[in-house]
């Protein structure tokens, strides 16, 4: 087991100046690390849940990107940004790195990045417990209810609803229930050779690497669940698995970007979502001072 704390397992692919930078930020601040960022022509950033804090480093280059990837991957630079089509790179511990650069297409579809401009280094770190206040409104009868998890980028939504599968699954707070996830950017339970990095419960089966609209439809046939999560609902494809979904019998957790329901009621594919009446709650979560709030509310 590894027992580095999280900044410390995610830092440990940055080059040693730049990680000797991120330690004399201290420990206190380090505890509360959510992201790195580096930009190439710019000293590295932490961000915190106060903002984003300049490291005392040399303005990044081309070089110590390409030396993150590699230590990332274990392998040159070249030949792992051939196999990174997605932009990003799941380290194990789940924590995870996005890049950008200059894309290469090939037939219309991406085959690698070069000429790295940034990467930001995402670290993980689950909270457990964060379903319990919010469970009981969510339960009918012993029976969850379809919810949809409302949040601004930052806000927490993942971390709520990888936390709601836990305690669904294990029977936390209610009785244990099969749960699929359609983890398509692996956010959510971040496989890493198989093995969920994060704890999603032990009655839980993942599915990652595909859209959402697939890995609903081969999770529904495959695997008979009693509830499926997604993360980020932003495509019509993704309203239209949801809905089928749901019409195969299973309940529904999922998340999307919004301020509250009058926000989503002014787009069309989020109109069509609710006009289904896939969901029957809806819990808001918001950053207030640093502090994660959350609220929920009966949909119709």
């Amino acid at each position: 087991m590894d027992e580095r704390k999280p900044w410390e397992q995610a830092a440990a692919v940055l080059p040693g100046p730049l990680l000797k930078g991120l330690r004399a930020l201290g420990t206190d601040r380090l505890e509360r690390l959510e992201e790195l960022r580096l930009r190439r022509g710019f000293p590295m950033t932490a961000l915190l849940p106060v903002g984003e804090a300049e490291t005392d480093t040399l303005p990044v280059g081309e070089d110590d990107l390409r030396q993150v990837v590699e230590n990332a991957t274990q392998s040159s630079a070249h030949t792992a940004l051939d196999k990174v089509c997605q932009g990003f790179v799941t380290l194990r511990g789940g924590h995870r790195i996005g890049l950008c650069g200059t894309v290469v297409k090939k037939d219309g579809r991406i085959v690698t990045l070069r000429e790295l401009s940034s990467l930001s280094i995402r670290t993980a770190r689950p909270v457990t417990g964060l379903a319990g206040p919010v469970l009981p409104d969510l339960m009918e009868g012993g029976r969850f209810l379809s919810t949809l998890i409302l949040a601004p980028p930052g806000a927490g939504k993942t971390t709520l609803l990888r936390d709601l599968v836990r305690a669904l699954s294990d029977g936390e707070g209610c009785p244990p229930h099969r749960v699929s996830v359609a983890d398509e950017r692996g956010e959510i339970a971040a496989l890493w050779r198989g093995e969920p990095q994060l704890y999603v419960g032990r009655r839980t089966d993942v599915l990652d690497g595909c859209s959402k609209a697939e890995g609903l439809s081969i999770l529904v046939r495959g695997m008979n669940p009693q509830i499926a999560a997604v993360d980020e609902i932003t495509r019509p494809e993704d309203v239209q698995a949801v809905v089928e979904a749901a019409g195969c019998g299973a309940a529904l957790i999922a998340t999307a970007h919004g301020a509250g329901l009058d926000d989503l009621s002014r787009r069309p594919a989020y109109r069509e979502l609710l006009a289904a009446g896939v969901f029957r709650r809806l819990v808001i979560v918001e950053r207030r001072g640093g502090e994660r709030v959350m609220r929920t509310e009966v949909l119709p």
